[in-house]
């Protein structure tokens, strides 16, 4: 279980998250929404060690992380998927595929036949550099690399910009399919179809704080995302 209690960082001076507190257990998904600007991104860079907590706590299997580099959050599971796909547009595909999996010093077959099983197009186009590849094509390439290094822990910041409705539904499949192997997930998102889709539990988050958590379902058919988008 990733468990993160009472999280507060921020930039320079300005706090980004105020005692944030939320955990996910094996095979879980969970969704975390709200506005642009409302705190989703720097929860996940903060997680994944990118930005350091100012105070609060970050748990992984029961074992402090808060002060843990970014390399050794990766080598306990914790692998991110940013927002913008941020491939490497010069390398191939397969190339890209490699380097997820540099933590583990090789590449293993069961991998790259998972990958392969969720997105066919990549197993049929290695050769390609990754630039030269859709939007959508990209974020299946972002999430394969990701799948690479064998994570325990999925953090997804916004897996459906930019990409057309039948690839987000493609994506959505293939995070229910690496959910049910036991990876717990965080998806920061705005498409509330794609979080209802694959999602169980939901948190809502407004100007860096959470401020309602429950069953997706529920938080979705409440008026609890209108007030977070809209400002109601």
């Amino acid at each position: 279980m990733i468990k993160i209690d009472r999280l507060t960082t921020g930039y320079g001076r300005m706090e980004a998250l105020h005692a944030v507190s939320l955990s996910i257990a094996p095979g879980q998904t969970v969704a975390v929404l709200g506005a642009n600007g409302a705190g989703k991104t720097t929860l996940c860079r903060v997680a994944s060690g990118l930005v350091p907590a100012w105070s609060g706590s970050i748990e992984v299997d029961g074992v402090d992380i808060t002060k843990a580099s970014s390399v050794e959050r990766v080598r306990r599971g914790i692998i991110q998927v940013p927002e913008g796909r941020q491939v490497f547009p010069e390398m191939t595909i397969e190339e890209n595929l490699r380097l997820g999996a540099y933590i583990h010093d090789r590449v293993r077959a069961e991998d790259l036949d998972l990958v392969y099983s969720l997105f066919p197009i990549l197993k049929t186009r290695l050769s390609q550099n990754a630039g030269l590849l859709s939007g959508g094509e990209q974020q299946m390439l972002a999430l394969a690399r990701a799948l690479m290094s064998r994570p325990k822990y999925l953090l997804l910041d916004e897996p459906s910009q930019g990409i057309a409705p039948k690839v987000i539904e493609q994506m959505g499949e293939a995070i229910r399919s690496i959910a049910a192997t036991g990876v717990a997930i965080l998806l920061v998102e705005q498409n509330l179809f794609l979080a209802e889709a694959i999602c169980q539990h939901a948190f809502i988050m407004e100007n860096g704080l959470i401020t309602a958590d429950g069953p997706t379902d529920r938080i979705l058919k409440s008026n609890l995302v209108q007030d977070s988008y809209l400002g109601a």
